[in-house]
């Protein structure tokens, strides 16, 4: 081999490397999304697949469904599921997921959305949840399960942002759409009892939290948990209590991604919220906006999130990757062990 070739080979590699999989360097493999629009084309499942993901998490707003009648709900599912890109993903992947406001069925919707109960119903049909399963019953969608991978253990926790959260307080300057107010709730009694259970009688070495909503970035003036600034310090409480093993949060909505870190007291670790929105739509005309936690740069191209996971090193590679598996933004997160 001349040179020049050995010269092309050595790039041509590289690119590979770059955009290709990773699974070999992988004991697991997380990938996640949100915001898909049904009727727009979703050109990521795909390049998702390359990934080889032992599972895909929704981070909300699978479909825009914004309404009030059940049998419009399940034709835009309907949808979803024939269409032939996510038929054939579906077939080949574990999938969990939560909602957002958009197939919740309604803007910014809380507890007060009148078609809640038929609309946790149709989310989880959608999933393929059995009629057998705790969900059917309980209130929300809310929901954990452990995954072991040789001898570690990784537990994912998805969060029902929406069936139990109090009404937002509206901001009156237009600057932005909403304001912090004290008081008020996110997850509701059950869910939040149930959650410390989770964290408290956990024996895995990883905790993947589902939000949907952005859990750290708190001043951009759209939905957040820092809308509840007293459940925000609630849940550092609890994580500080509970000492729970290397959090990560994951959440969508917002048609940007980035990563966000916080410290707090009594946690060995920085808390990652590691957002990825939206897979079929973004927030091309951003041109900025505070986030005191942000680690990353701000991603507003068509996306989704992946974690590597070397459980060796109790290591996590976080990235945001776009179409054609372009890496657009990456973290590397050490763990205590």
């Amino acid at each position: 081999m001349t040179a020049k070739y050995f010269f092309i080979f050595l790039i041509f590699f590289s690119l590979s490397s770059c955009l290709g999989q990773e699974k070999e360097t992988s004991d697991f493999t997380i990938a996640f999304g949100s915001c898909n629009n049904q009727f727009l084309k979703n050109n990521l499942w795909g390049e998702i697949k390359k990934h080889n993901p032992d599972l895909f998490i929704w981070g909300g707003d699978v479909i825009y469904s914004d309404t009030d009648k059940p049998e419009v709900m399940i034709k835009n599912y309907d949808m979803l599921l024939q269409n032939d890109d996510y038929k054939a993903f579906k077939n080949e992947f574990e999938i969990l997921g939560t909602w957002d406001d958009h197939d919740y069925g309604q803007n910014d919707g809380g507890a007060s959305y009148p078609m809640k109960e038929k609309s946790q119903e149709l989310f989880l049909d959608f999933l393929g949840v059995s009629k057998n399963d705790p969900r059917r019953a309980q209130k929300g969608i809310y929901y954990s399960k452990n995954f072991p991978v040789d001898n570690k253990l990784i537990k994912v926790i998805v969060l029902d942002t929406r069936y139990f959260r109090s009404d937002l307080e509206k901001a009156k300057d237009g600057n932005k759409r909403y304001i912090p107010k004290n008081g008020g709730t996110i997850l509701g009694q059950e869910q939040w009892e149930w959650l410390e259970n989770e964290l408290n009688d956990s024996k895995a070495d990883f905790h993947i939290i589902m939000s949907s909503i952005q859990v750290w970035s708190n001043e951009h003036g759209f939905e957040t948990w820092g809308n509840m600034p007293d459940e925000v310090t609630k849940l550092d409480m609890l994580l500080s209590r509970t000492h729970a093993k290397n959090v990560i949060f994951l959440s969508g909505d917002r048609h940007i991604s980035e990563i966000s870190a916080k410290k707090i007291q009594g946690v060995n670790y920085p808390v990652i919220d590691f957002t990825s929105s939206g897979m079929t739509h973004a927030y091309t005309s951003y041109k900025g906006e505070p986030n005191p936690y942000r680690v990353s740069d701000v991603i507003f191209q068509n996306n989704f999130g992946i974690l590597h996971f070397d459980l060796k090193n109790n290591s996590v590679q976080m990235e945001i990757r776009g179409e054609k598996n372009l890496l657009l933004q990456s973290h590397a997160q050490k763990y205590p062990k």
